[in-house]
């Protein structure tokens, strides 16, 4: 993990970072309620990192490359239910009041401390060749979009369908141990519109009027989401003249892809003269973020991707952990875009929408410094 000395804030937050941002979308508590005694969304939340234990235990189980993996996925299972209990005991506990990024931490920091490093790999490495091999299909169907309205609508669709991929979802993690996941047919079956945050317009009206700069996108799960959802869309910036920043985590999480592997899967992807199905490459740039998590706090990137955004004019957030849960209101000093699908009964509780119901938050910088 890295240093907090090697970590810096990302450039484009509004400033004074302080006071306008904190990477934590939903209250799970209010100054006025008791600091010893748990609120009814914290409880909430906690129940729903429980419910996920039985998952990530099947998949440490599994993992061959530790020794004594099952008995070593039983004292994950066994010392995080633990620590979860202890937070609906005192919510002061372990570095409390708990959050979604103190949450996630503490599950990561276990598997990690019991030797596991990426339970999800076996899995992930499945997806990413499902996905590469369904690629050409999916550029071809979008280039034959003839209206650019239409086939930017499409490449949103895209990037949601490919973002069901998520197995920090317990229910989808149950889906997707079934039959895995058809993106063709995801693309289908999302929730008609409007959706619960519903910006598709608004920027469809930008999209044709103005040619971003630089991009950051900072990016989600292996396989679909990635290969099938983002790709796509990156490559129709690029062949606007955007230079684009894909912005990957630092260390494994869940079925986030890492900064090794999305390097991999694009070398795999571009053809011998560098093009993504026609396209140059040459602007597209792979950055380490430095997270850990499937959440992110914006204060704490790489002083890499710090450098790589500070002249950027658009910031895009993708998935829920990232683009929903911690971020759906961070401001920027550019224009930014929060695009994800909704997971969690909670979160949809929240938002007011359905379950799988989906975000896309536009926000326009009318001067840009």
């Amino acid at each position: 993990m890295e240093s907090d000395s090697e970590m810096v804030a990302l450039p484009l937050l509004s400033t004074p970072i302080e006071s306008n941002y904190r990477a934590c979308t939903i209250p799970y508590r209010f100054p006025s309620d008791n600091p010893k005694k748990p609120t009814p969304t914290e409880i909430a939340w906690i129940n729903l990192f429980l419910n996920s234990i039985s998952s990530f235990k099947k998949r440490a189980e599994s993992d061959a490359t530790v020794p004594d993996a099952p008995v070593r996925a039983q004292k994950f299972a066994q010392r995080y239910f633990e620590m979860l209990e202890d937070f609906k005991k005192d919510p002061e506990s372990h570095g409390g009041p708990p959050d979604c990024i103190l949450l996630c931490r503490i599950r990561e920091q276990i598997l990690r401390e019991l030797g596991f490093r990426d339970i999800f790999k076996k899995v992930k490495d499945e997806e990413n060749e499902k996905a590469i091999s369904l690629f050409g299909d999916v550029v071809r169907l979008n280039d034959a979009i003839e209206d650019p309205g239409k086939r930017l609508e499409n490449l949103i669709r895209g990037i949601f369908a490919g973002n069901i991929f998520d197995l920090g979802s317990a229910q989808l993690a149950e889906v997707f141990s079934r039959d895995g996941m058809s993106f063709l047919a995801s693309c289908q079956n999302i929730v008609p519109r409007p959706w619960v945050i519903d910006d598709l317009d608004a920027f469809k009206g930008k999209w044709g009027k103005k040619t971003w700069k630089k991009a950051v996108i900072f990016v989600d799960n292996s396989g679909a989401d990635i290969i099938l959802g983002i790709l796509p869309f990156a490559r129709e910036l690029l062949r606007q003249g955007t230079t684009v920043v894909l912005a990957a985590n630092d260390l494994p999480s869940i079925n986030d892809v890492t900064y090794p592997e999305l390097i991999e899967i694009i070398s795999k992807l571009k053809d011998e003269n560098g093009q993504l199905m026609g396209v140059d490459t040459s602007n597209l740039l792979i950055a380490n973020s430095g997270n850990d998590l499937p959440v992110i706090d914006l204060a704490r990137v790489s002083q890499e991707l710090a450098y790589l955004a500070s002249d950027a004019d658009l910031v895009i957030l993708e998935g829920m952990g990232r683009g929903i849960e911690t971020n759906l209101y961070a401001q920027f000093k550019c224009d930014s875009m929060k695009i994800g699908m909704v997971k969690h009964p909670e979160v949809a509780q929240f938002l007011g929408g359905r379950l799988y119901d989906c975000v896309i938050k536009y926000n326009e910088v009318s001067s840009q410094r």
